[in-house]
């Protein structure tokens, strides 16, 4: 098949290694015109060969180039959709890559064959409706008669030629009184410069206009298409204008979740290799605390050490919600007010001595239903972007009140009612309009690369979304800013605790004549694991892969109980739960995981990680019940 006639989609590929590039070509070749370049140099040299290429794969960690500076400089040449292909885990870059690179997509390496295929796949076809939709509006521009839209044909000097019935109702007046008048005469608008372009230049212009209307923003887009007379002079203008606001959401919208898509790609797989090393740090820790005897002092760091790794924990549940791949664990009624009091100590230090923060948190608020970690954090992102917003220093003012509100603020989705407004303001450079129009876009900051990543209003929005209530902007350029969440008043009986105490109940007597075993590829894991389970009387046998657990349960091996981790080599944790199912109905197994969307059969029990000692010994009693074993 010769190049003209081959129809199919031209991949780029962009990577320094060789070796990489012939497992690409050899895994697109089938359906794709590959093309190689082995730097970003040699990839811009390509996209000015071929115009036609629909998608480009490249790497990250290059010479010379990397893979985002690539993709910046190739979205200047080129419409083709982009990918960033890296084995590092580098927010800073994915981040550079989807606000300059405009990529739609993100994979690791080692990739996995069939989805990065899809991926490829799916980019190939918006490419091709993009181009397909840009020779759609071309030939759409001819039939302007019979578009929904304000059209209207003036002369060379702005005068109504004709009009269609849309435009003259944004005018008042029927089309007929129209005719040989201009648009300023008639108390229009209109993009006077737009059509001086258009005559001098020769060419359609097309501008979008942003106006501000009682129920929200409104895009105007505006045509104006040049018609030349016989000898060649413009003696007619079409100007079409379309309200696209419907379409202006809709783009801003799939372009928020194609960021959250990359971003949950990566927060996803940074979390589980975190948690599994705070399980390691957190068992370590419980463990070596029950040796120290009444050495109070060494006790104390370690209580310390848990604590913070504890919060640590807090922090990879907080990522993977906002990756969207986990649900809420679901609200908590909340003592407003003591939540304040202890997130103080946590602001101030992380805050530092550049700024002096103010407290001022009313006597009695109200409870209210809602996630404590994640108002932790929206509070944490708002105090930090206000120290950020103020590089000169100054004061930042936390307060916190009641209010009975008949008459929610206007453009606020909230029903009358009581609620806690909790806000923070700051006295530095404000906000313009502009930045107002973005600020809860992820990924959109003002600050300098590397210094931010645009997530935290959107966090703190999301925060108060999910706990029915809102949150307010309140800012102009060079008056600070006044960020504002409103949390509604929860309902607390009488006598009830504003927050239901969450101290873990010492572990079940063990029996020492059960046997466990414990299924991990992390040794140290798996250790912690074991050491909890020994310390409780448990016998222990370890295993550090599905297929040797497997083996041992085929061997027929006495095992009472089996604790498998889901994320392992070869086979993983429910894999290992549907083949050792046959070969042991009865035997309870509990799955052992740092991921937050795991689906798991019925009969398997799913432990979190990372997990302290009593957070295990209840989940094996539990099994143990569920199973009900007939010596119990």
């Amino acid at each position: 098949m010769t190049a003209a006639s081959d129809s199919r989609p031209i991949l780029l590929l962009v990577d320094d290694e060789p070796d990489i590039l012939v497992a690409l070509e050899d895994l697109f070749e089938d359906d794709y015109r590959v093309v190689a370049a082995r730097s970003g140099r040699e990839g811009l040299q390509r996209l000015t060969e071929l115009r036609e290429v629909a998608v480009i794969l490249s790497d990250q960690r290059m010479p010379e180039m990397t893979g985002d500076a690539f993709l910046a400089q190739a979205r200047e040449i080129s419409d083709a959709q982009a990918i960033l292909l890296t084995g590092y885990a580098d927010l800073s870059s994915v981040t550079s890559a989807l606000n300059r690179g405009g990529i739609v997509g993100y994979a690791a390496k080692p990739w996995e064959p069939d989805g990065l295929r899809a991926m490829v796949a799916t980019a190939a076809e918006q490419h091709r409706l993009k181009r397909a939709l840009h020779q759609e509006r071309a030939l759409l521009r001819g039939l302007m008669a019979h578009l929904p839209a304000a059209v209207a044909v003036k002369d060379a000097d702005g005068r109504f030629v004709r009009i269609n019935e849309r435009k003259a109702e944004t005018l008042g007046l029927p089309p007929e009184a129209s005719l040989g008048r201009t648009e300023p005469e008639l108390g229009g608008r209109g993009r006077p410069d737009a059509e001086q372009m258009a005559v001098n230049e020769r060419r359609t212009v097309e501008v979008l206009d942003e106006r501000q209307t009682e129920t929200g923003p409104q895009w105007l887009e505006t045509s104006v298409v040049p018609v030349p007379d016989a000898d060649g002079e413009i003696g007619h203008l079409v100007v079409l204008e379309r309200d696209v606001t419907d379409e202006k959401l809709a783009e801003m919208h799939l372009r928020q979740s194609d960021k959250l898509r990359a971003l949950g790609t990566l927060a996803g797989g940074v979390a589980h290799d975190f948690n599994n090393l705070l399980t390691a740090i957190i068992g370590s820790l419980e463990l070596a605390a029950r040796r120290l005897g009444d050495e109070r002092a060494v006790r104390r760091y370690l209580d310390n050490a848990t604590l913070a790794a504890q919060k640590g924990a807090g922090l990879t549940q907080r990522l993977l919600g906002f990756s969207r791949q986990t649900e809420s664990r679901g609200a908590e009624v909340t003592d407003l007010g003591a939540l304040l009091l202890e997130t103080r100590d946590l602001v101030e230090r992380t805050l530092g001595a550049s700024v002096r923060t103010l407290w001022d948190v009313a006597p009695g608020l109200w409870p209210a239903a809602i996630e404590p970690d994640q108002f932790e954090l929206a509070l944490l992102n708002l105090t930090v972007n206000a120290r950020d917003a103020m590089p000169d220093g100054g004061d930042i003012l936390v307060t916190a009140e009641n209010l009975s509100l008949e008459e929610p603020p206007a453009g606020l989705d909230l029903a009358p009612g009581d609620y806690v407004r909790v806000s923070v303001r700051d006295s530095g450079e404000g906000m313009s309009p502009e930045v107002l129009a973005r600020v809860l876009e992820p990924f959109f900051t003002t600050k300098p690369v590397g210094k931010g990543t645009g997530l935290g209003l959107p966090m703190a929005y999301g925060f108060a979304q999910r706990s029915g209530g809102a949150l307010e902007i309140c800012s102009e350029l060079g008056q600070g800013a006044d960020i504002r969440i409103y949390l509604p008043r929860a309902a607390v009986k009488p006598g009830e605790s504003a927050v239901p105490a969450a101290a873990e109940g010492a572990a079940s007597p063990a029996r020492g004549d059960r046997r466990v075993l414990v299924v991990d590829d992390e040794a140290a894991v798996r250790s912690v694991t074991a050491g909890f389970l020994r310390d409780c009387g448990y016998d222990v046998v370890e295993a550090d892969s599905a297929a040797t657990a497997l083996d041992l349960i085929a061997r027929d091996e006495p095992v009472d109980l089996a604790l498998v981790d889901f994320a392992m080599p070869g086979l993983n944790g429910v894999e290992f739960a549907r083949q050792a199912r046959p070969l042991r109905p009865n035997l309870p197994i509990i799955l052992l995981t740092g991921y937050f969307d795991v689906e798991v059969p019925n009969d398997v029990a799913l432990v979190h990680k990372p997990f302290s000692n009593a957070t295990l010994q209840a989940a094996i009693a539990e099994a143990w019940a569920a199973s009900a074993p007939a010596d119990a």
